[in-house]
């Protein structure tokens, strides 16, 4: 198991969390929070960069559900960028593929 390591950067669409290593049930809260904490204005995206996310459980994939209720509260739209491949199925498995906007990587989310 690879701990988690979440750090933000400003992008010009909005804030931009990358996610490294594993999302799971001992970590999620993790993303929570800081999705949570993060300031979000209308109009604006949080973007979720999985590029170097190793792995994703349930608890991790309902976690990217809380940072999009959060993100669409606050008026803001929400992407995921660079999903594993992994991740990918199950998203498109369960239908979630059609609820957040999947972008090949972090600089395509943020173009404005």
């Amino acid at each position: 198991m690879s701990p988690l390591k979440i750090t933000t950067r400003d992008a010009p669409t909005g804030p931009v969390l990358e996610v490294v290593g594993d999302l799971d049930h001992t970590t999620a809260d993790e993303l929570r929070a800081l999705a949570a904490a993060v300031p979000l204005e209308p109009g604006r995206r949080l973007v979720l960069d999985l590029e170097r996310m190793e792995f994703c459980d349930s608890s991790g994939i309902t976690a990217l559900l809380a940072a999009r209720h959060r993100a669409l509260a606050a008026g803001a739209e929400v992407a995921l960028a660079a999903v594993p491949a992994n991740t990918r199925r199950i998203l498109g498995i369960v239908g979630l593929d059609q609820v957040f906007p999947l972008y090949p990587d972090a600089d395509t989310a943020t173009a404005p």
